[in-house]
């Protein structure tokens, strides 16, 4: 046998960005999805917050409930509510009811959040190939696209959670675009996501993986409810949001996509270096 002791090192320029949707380039404070499982519970006879329907967020919408219901709270909650404990069926049910509430109130939240669009152009002129992912179905993201594109947001694939196996944190949803860019190797492409289960998509991958903290789901605040904050509080959740989303593993962690550009640089410089994910 012989054995190679030389590590491959990409030292090529990036290649790729793969953007997710609510929370990082549209929705700001990923309030859409947050909204509605609150909701659907409530119908269903069982109340959930807001920051336990944001637990889960980033997975495909189906095993979002799952996780939910598995939660020994909510589960605790839904048997008294219920007189049973929930099985596939109630996660079914709950599914059912969560997609037309979703599509109703999506236009409600399609606001690109500020410097997307800019950033976004930014990565093109570089020659970066521009990717998107969603644990929305492919039925919400024919509401979102066209809406997004209107606002100067058009990217070049968007693979949503439907359009695989197994959402997040696996890889696939992010591998997918790759192979839709026709971009390789993984650390030639940067993950942006502003929630954990995203950080680890990227990283699960093999990509570089950036957080965004402030606009997303780990601070879980549209522009107006975080600019009612007192200081003190904003920068304790922000300090927060941004602990959890390190604590995932990302490499970089951004208030916001509009800072995005010198992460780039730096990151460009490591692959220079040799360096990788």
């Amino acid at each position: 046998m012989i054995r190679n002791s030389h590590a491959w090192r990409y030292r090529g320029r990036l290649q790729a960005v793969v953007f997710d949707w609510a929370g990082t380039t549209i929705d700001y404070g990923s309030a859409a999805p947050a909204a509605v499982f609150v909701e659907v519970f409530r119908r269903a006879g069982v109340e959930i917050t807001t920051y336990e329907a944001r637990r889960p967020m980033g997975m495909a919408k189906r095993a979002h409930i799952s996780a939910l219901l598995h939660e020994p709270a909510i589960s605790a909650r839904w048997a008294t509510a219920q007189g049973s404990t929930p099985g596939e069926a109630e996660i079914d049910r709950l599914y059912q009811a969560f997609l037309p509430l979703q599509l109703e109130c999506l236009p409600r939240f399609a606001e690109l959040i500020p410097g997307a669009a800019q950033t976004v152009a930014a990565c093109r002129e570089r020659g970066l190939k521009i990717g998107s992912g969603t644990g929305y179905v492919r039925e919400m993201m024919d509401v979102l696209e066209p809406l997004a594109r209107e606002q100067g947001y058009a990217p070049d694939t968007v693979v949503c959670a439907s359009d695989i196996e197994r959402g997040r944190p696996a890889p696939w949803i992010l591998l997918e675009n790759a192979r839709r860019l026709n971009v390789f190797p993984p650390q030639a492409i940067v993950k942006v996501d502003d929630t954990t289960v995203g950080v680890e998509e990227g990283l699960n991958a093999g990509a570089w993986s950036i957080g965004v903290a402030k606009t997303g789901n780990e601070m879980g605040c549209t522009a107006a409810e975080l600019a009612a904050l007192a200081d003190s509080e904003r920068d304790r959740r922000l300090s927060d949001a941004r602990q959890r989303l390190l604590g995932a593993g990302a490499h970089y962690v951004i208030d916001s996509v509009a800072e995005l550009m010198p992460v780039i640089d730096e990151i460009e410089a490591r692959l220079l270096d040799g360096d990788r994910p």
